[in-house]
Order: structure tokens, then C-alpha cells, then sequence
């Protein structure tokens, strides 16, 4: 049975575990989900997920949301294929740390203000919702400007001390 990713072509979210899955080289079906439709709130939809929002996989029978954890989920349960060492093995308790306090940062202090603020206010609103006549609140984009700028700040503090997030590495972690 292949696995079935059920994304939005256009969602960051389900591109990101559509390239893990490439990188891991793990065959699967895609399932299209339409947002603009409203395919991710219909009711089959939240039965596999009750937020209704996608990326959502089901592998063999198991199902599993939010594209982070079905990451990590894929990185683990295909260590042996594909490109290796998008995750430090379970076994390296320094390293996991490291990378979780990484995938961390980068969740609550860089997507968090980039994604959800900047693309939001700028990208949809000037593009979505101009068309319908709301127009762009330019205090909460400068607002998400300069909080992104103070996230980037500390983000040069880290890496003026290392060579990535996740530490100095430079090559994958090896499982």
C-alpha cells in the first residue's frame, strides 16, 4: 500500500512534506485539495483532520497532520533510503536537541513573523482580497516588519557564532 498525502499545490505547508517525501524517495498517491473550494472542511476531510487544514498523510492506516510532525515522521520511519540526515538519529541525544531547538526557532521565530504576518498582509491582501476591496493594513505590516527584523537580529547573534541553527555541521547527520 503506497502512502497518500492528501496537500494544496499551493500550500508551503504541503509542499514542505512533498519534499521530504521526494528527498526520502518514498513513493506516494496525491490527493489535490482545494482550497478555494473548502475540500479541506468538508466532512471526510475533518474526520481525518478536525482543524481542516492540510498537509494530512495516511500510511498504511496510519493518519498524520501538521507537515512538521509528518516530517520528522518521515525522516524516521525512511532513514534508510533517500537522502540521508535530514534529522540527527534518535540515538544522539545532543544532536536531536539541537536540531529540535532549530525546528523550533524556526517554527515560532521565523515563520511565525515572515509567513504569517508579512505573506499574509502583503501577499494576500494585495493580491486576494484587494480584488474584493479590503485593502492592505499597512501598520500591521510594518508592525510584522519589525518584529521579523528583531527575530533576524537574534538570528545573526546565533549564527555569528556558528555556522547554522542546528550548529556547526556541515554535513547531514548520519542515522
Amino acid at each position: 500500500m503506497v502512502l497518500k498525502l492528501y496537500a494544496a499545490p499551493a500550500s508551503t505547508a504541503s509542499l514542505r512534506v512533498a519534499l521530504i517525501l521526494h528527498e526520502k524517495e518514498v513513493p506516494f498517491e496525491f490527493h489535490p485539495i482545494y482550497l478555494r473550494n473548502k475540500e479541506q472542511k468538508s466532512a471526510d476531510f475533518l474526520e481525518k483532520n478536525p482543524f481542516g487544514q492540510v498537509p494530512y498523510i495516511d500510511d498504511e492506516g496510519f493518519g498524520l497532520y501538521e507537515s512538521r510532525a509528518i516530517g520528522r515522521y518521515i525522516a524516521l520511519k525512511y532513514a534508510g533510503q533517500g537522502t540521508q540526515g535530514l534529522i540527527p538519529p534518535q540515538s544522539d541525544v545532543e544532536a536531536t536537541g539541537i536540531f529540535e531547538r532549530a525546528a523550533s526557532l524556526e517554527y515560532s521565530q521565523f515563520d511565525a513573523h515572515a509567513i504569517r504576518f508579512i505573506v499574509y498582509e502583503r501577499v494576500f491582501h494585495t493580491y486576494t482580497l484587494s480584488a474584493m476591496g479590503v485593502s492592505v493594513d499597512e501598520e500591521a505590516v510594518k508592525y510584522a516588519i519589525d518584529q521579523l527584523s528583531a527575530k533576524l537580529d537574534a538570528y545573526e547573534t546565533i549564527l555569528s557564532k556558528q555556522a547554522y541553527l542546528a550548529g556547526e555541521a556541515r554535513e547531514p547527520a548520519t542515522s
